[in-house]
């Protein structure tokens, strides 16, 4: 299995280690921003990702890259991918226009909402979170040899999984939403566990005590009424539908 250390070092040997982790933080950061209600940091911080992911465009086709600190100039950089016939596609077309996209909408979008009277920030981040998502998947895909399905899945369990409302104490997650009731307060667990969902035993040891004497109802339910989760008789594991659950009313403020 891909782990986020095989992830970190292959983007580092092929962008350094500089480019690696401002990529890698702005992105951490951009979402935890967004899943804390700030809609607009999170473009912000977003901001920052795209000019990482710029120079690491500048690397693949030009072999070096802008002087972190200087300013970029992204047309420039868009027009010289475009011409590098011998790169990818990703890299040549989809990851630089996806990267004016997101510039876009940071730096133009807010002009435009003071003007008009509408203030549509949550849903302009949650583009730029979906596509910020599906840029790194694409420079981890290209750099491990992995599946987009997989790589996809990968950068989503990375750092969209990490709600806030849970905080890990050496390995213990503790659920900081004390007035959720059961199901809620699982599915809140799992989300947290992402890909590695976890067995039966690891959730009866995180819920309250007084959860635990229903927890095996409460597991059901959420596997056969809610479809929230899915087991395979060893792991229980989130659903798409139950992810869209936690986002939408579990996470967001």
């Amino acid at each position: 299995m891909v782990t986020v250390s095989d992830i970190r070092q292959g983007l580092e040997q092929a962008y350094g280690s500089p480019l690696t982790r401002a990529l890698l933080d702005a992105h951490s950061a951009s979402k935890t921003a967004f899943y804390a209600g700030g809609a607009r940091l999170a473009e912000v911080e977003a901001g920052r990702f795209c000019e990482a992911a710029f120079r690491m465009i500048e690397i693949e086709t030009a072999g070096s890259a802008t002087e972190l600190g200087r300013q970029l100039d992204t047309q420039a950089i868009i027009r010289r991918a475009e011409a590098a016939t011998t790169c990818p596609e990703a890299i040549r077309l989809h990851i630089p226009r996806s990267l004016r996209l997101i510039y876009d909408i940071r730096n133009r979008r807010n002009a435009a909402h003071l003007a008009d009277g509408i203030d549509p920030s949550l849903q302009d981040a949650s583009l730029v979170m979906a596509t910020m998502d599906w840029i790194l998947a694409e420079f981890v895909r290209l750099h491990h040899a992995i599946p987009t399905g997989d790589a996809y899945d990968f950068v989503r369990d990375l750092v969209t999984r990490r709600a806030p409302f849970v905080q890990d104490f050496d390995g213990f997650p503790k659920v900081l939403r004390p007035e959720l009731e059961a199901s809620e307060y699982v599915v809140l667990l799992l989300y947290e566990r992402g890909i590695g969902g976890a067995t039966s035993s690891q959730i009866a040891a995180w819920v309250r005590p007084r959860m635990k004497k229903n927890l095996g109802r409460t597991l059901g339910r959420l596997v056969n009424d809610l479809a929230w989760v899915h087991a395979d008789g060893k792991r229980f594991f989130i659903t798409q539908l139950g992810q869209r659950v936690v986002e939408e009313r579990l996470v967001s403020i």
